[in-house]
């Protein structure tokens, strides 16, 4: 168990030091969006860039890996918006709230870091790979299932704008130009390589800083009862569908990727929750959801890591 805290424990001790620097004023939290706009527009771009280019293109086309993915989490999707709607009764706008918390995880500010200690540098190209699928399938999917209670063409304007947004995403450029320079076998200069390398490597610990120091000031009360079944439905029933699938439904060929898309799974959700829930006026339970499941996650990432050493997949 103790080596599975040596990679577990740096990335909460950061996630920890991020909270209390900006709780005890060291840091404002609106610092933490300053770092977390570097992290998403110059970080990350340059870690995928790097991932994806210094790689051979059959690598980076894993099939197996994004259907099985894909699938994992429209089917995660579908259990939730089915109970959501039919069960409990609620709008399709919390109900898409619900679906985002719980099938859209933290792939780069906490998945990235413990998968890269966990099974090292192919935990850059499962980033790239997790972020087609979510930015280019699920987010679109669920926001415009969120607006589309209000007018029937209001799904179309809400596609629109998500397509529009992701081509002026940094991190999707990243995905992009790495993957042209993959097929075309390119190579930066010497002084240009370094220089992406300097900004690739400052993504991990930022990262982590700035999801502790964004908890600060939320708070569960009042929602305990929603926030417990969102943190349930990311941190459990998410991996344990994606197990399901792997083992049955799609599995991977590759045990490594297979390990990873597992593990993509069980994260908490991605750390713009609250953002993307604002616009219908969910933000204040997504904001909780945030904070109690990226808290439960300190034990159940290290109980999956702990199974995954006892029963390897």
């Amino acid at each position: 168990m103790l080596d599975i805290l040596a990679i577990t424990g740096p990335i909460y001790v950061v996630i920890a030091l991020g909270y209390f620097l900006t709780r005890w004023g060291f840091f404002q939290k609106s610092d933490m969006r300053a770092f977390g706009t570097f992290v998403v527009k110059v970080s990350f771009p340059a870690l995928l860039f790097n991932a994806l280019s210094q790689r051979q293109v059959s690598d980076i086309l894993n099939v197996q890996y994004l259907w099985a993915y894909a699938l994992s989490t429209l089917l995660t999707l579908g259990l939730v918006l089915l109970w959501s709607n039919s069960m409990a009764g609620r709008s399709r706008s919390l109900a898409s709230c619900y679906a985002i918390g719980i099938t859209c995880p933290n792939s780069g500010f906490v998945g990235y870091p413990v998968i890269l200690l966990s099974l090292g540098p192919i935990a850059g190209v499962t980033l790239a790979l997790n972020m087609v699928v979510e930015n280019l399938l699920i987010l679109p999917l669920l926001l415009a299932w969120a607006d589309s209670e209000k007018g029937s063409g209001k799904w179309r304007d809400v596609l629109a704008q998500t397509f529009k947004g992701m081509a002026l995403n940094p991190m999707i450029w990243g995905i992009v130009v790495g993957f042209v320079f993959a097929v075309m076998q390119w190579r930066l200069p010497p002084a240009f390589s370094r220089s992406v390398d300097l900004f690739s490597q400052s993504s991990g610990a930022l990262a982590l800083f700035v999801i502790g120091g964004s908890l600060v000031g939320l708070q569960v009360k009042g929602v305990r009862v929603d926030v417990a079944k969102i943190a349930m439905g990311k941190l459990l029933l998410h991996p344990l569908v994606a197990w399901v699938v792997l083992m049955w439904l799609a599995p991977i060929s590759d045990p490594v990727l297979r390990t990873a898309a597992l593990m993509t799974c069980a994260m908490p959700m991605l750390g713009i929750y609250s953002i993307l829930t604002q616009k219908h006026g969910h933000e204040g339970l997504s904001a909780a959801a945030l904070l109690g499941t990226t808290m439960a996650s300190f034990v159940t990432l290290n109980l999956l890591l702990w199974m995954l050493q006892k029963m390897p997949m």
